[in-house]
């Protein structure tokens, strides 16, 4: 088990790395602590937002934008009209890595590592939306690459600046809701079609996107429209589903409360699929439209921890402490840390972090803050990556803790899968009555330190993935 903690790590990252002037690099442009120039890839959607994000800073210039769906791209495109544009990462990289001194990406899913490490290992620093990474082997990779090249990191989860997980953490460690046993979180997630066929229509690519590109590590397919511009998110090959798209910032706040590590156990159940009477669908390669996962942890303070998680319209039991006026959570989700003697409650992003029973908040007096605040709290959390970069100061989402958060929240996704994975029984074929056995179906223990399912090998197949000749990670 890997323990580190919280405020140790912004320690270690403030110690681990100096800006140095870029004159010295060889460069031309001004020196880092005036001006970052960065490069984006995946600037639309929520790429746009990133982009707008970190200009808002005052202290970004934009080297160049890479984005493979020029649809998408067209309005970051419009805004910043003189930033020179690719579609291929690749060709960035050739042309820019002496003008930049960081990146932004928020590529889809399967993309993340694949962009990133090439200039990580050339110590960029490096802002990646979440999850961080497409599957447990990137996210470990990611972490080491960050680590040894001692550069400034941030994931997009912005709930790691709320000053609400400091709020709660700050709450719990005064002992008010004592021993932590089990914590709850839930999503609203998906929002985009899950459990569904595989598409096998051959759809017209169309004008400015790249399908190719877009494509990336995962296997060549005819493109279909049932992939974009957002639906990807359901697909295995390319998303993460309800867990991988929330889950960084909802499951956020036990990680800063608690500073969990690796898990030790995951199982899973979920939505079956049902096509025709009594006839189950095997769409193994969709995310399932709702699931149920459950984790465990081993805490030094607190003992065994049990964290479950919930998506697809299903949540937790109501706390017999709630009353009837009252509600757990907001419209994105929330979390509900149950401890021995009482119970705290927090919403999506670690906002609005509360007491159980309610009487208790006009009984209890908030100890005097401990952990240092992100200025300006989630609205300041690109300012933080920024000042990261600039002045050395601690993010509050490094790849240290963002890769273990990461790693989590696909190993419960790894659980899914089990969960979904199916074999015909011997003499059976489709169409028979009950033809699947699932051996998957069981509690998966997992060997943090050495990435691997001790008691389920075919699992370790989804610790990683098969990448497509020539996308192989390097």
């Amino acid at each position: 088990m890997q323990r580190r903690k919280f405020i140790k790590n912004a320690a270690a990252a403030s110690a681990a790395f100096s800006i140095v002037p870029s004159h010295v690099l060889g460069k031309t442009h001004i020196a880092p602590s005036d001006t970052l120039y960065v490069a984006g890839f995946g600037v639309g959607g929520r790429g746009n937002s990133v982009i707008n994000g970190l200009n808002d800073t005052g202290r970004v210039k934009f080297v160049a934008f890479c984005d493979v769906d020029d649809r998408r791209a067209q309005q970051t495109y419009e805004q910043f009209p003189d930033v020179k544009r690719y579609k291929d990462f690749r060709k960035v990289f050739d042309a820019h890595l002496g003008d930049i001194d960081a990146i932004a990406v928020a590529s889809p899913d399967h993309t993340h590592a694949t962009i990133s490490l090439p200039f990580m290992r050339e110590k960029k620093h490096a802002y990646v939306e979440k999850p961080l990474t497409h599957n447990i082997y990137e996210a470990r990779l990611m972490t080491q690459v960050a680590k040894e090249q001692g550069i400034v990191t941030q994931m997009g989860n912005q709930g790691a600046s709320s000053d609400g997980s400091r709020i709660a953490r700050e709450w719990v460690e005064s002992g008010v809701i004592g021993k932590v046993h089990t914590i709850d979180c839930w999503t609203n997630r998906p929002v985009w079609p899950q459990g569904v066929p595989l598409p096998t229509k051959k759809d017209r690519i169309p004008k400015g996107l790249d399908w190719d590109l877009w494509l990336g590590p995962a296997k060549m397919r005819d493109y279909n429209d049932a992939y974009l511009p957002f639906k990807w998110r359901g697909f295995w090959d390319f998303g993460t589903g309800a867990l991988g798209d929330m889950g960084c910032h909802i499951m956020e706040t036990p990680f800063s409360v608690l500073d969990l590590g690796y898990p030790t156990e995951a199982e899973a159940s979920c939505t079956t699929v049902w096509v025709d009477d009594f006839v189950e669908a095997d769409y193994s390669h969709s995310c399932p439209p709702s699931s149920k996962i459950h984790l465990k942890f081993e805490h030094e303070e607190h003992g065994d921890i049990a964290l479950n998680w919930y998506d697809g319209g299903l949540k937790p039991d109501l706390p017999d402490e709630l009353k009837d006026d009252e509600t757990i959570g907001d419209s994105g989700g929330g979390s509900i840390f149950y401890g021995d003697k009482g119970i705290l409650i927090c919403d999506t992003y670690s906002r609005n972090a509360r007491l159980l029973p309610s009487e208790m908040m006009d009984l209890y007096k908030s100890p005097t803050p401990k952990y240092d605040r992100v200025p300006g709290g989630i609205d300041g959390h690109f300012a933080n990556f920024v000042d990261g970069c600039q002045n050395g100061t601690p993010t509050s989402s490094n790849f240290e803790k963002a890769g273990r958060l990461t790693e989590t929240v696909l190993m419960g996704n790894l659980a899914v899968k089990a969960y979904q994975y199916k074999e015909l029984k011997e003499g059976k074929k489709l169409g028979d009555w009950d033809p699947y056995g699932f051996p998957g179906r069981r509690k998966l223990f997992w060997d943090g330190d050495n990435m691997k399912i001790t008691n389920y090998d075919k699992a370790n197949e989804w610790v990683t993935r098969d990448y497509r000749d020539g996308w192989e990670l390097k």
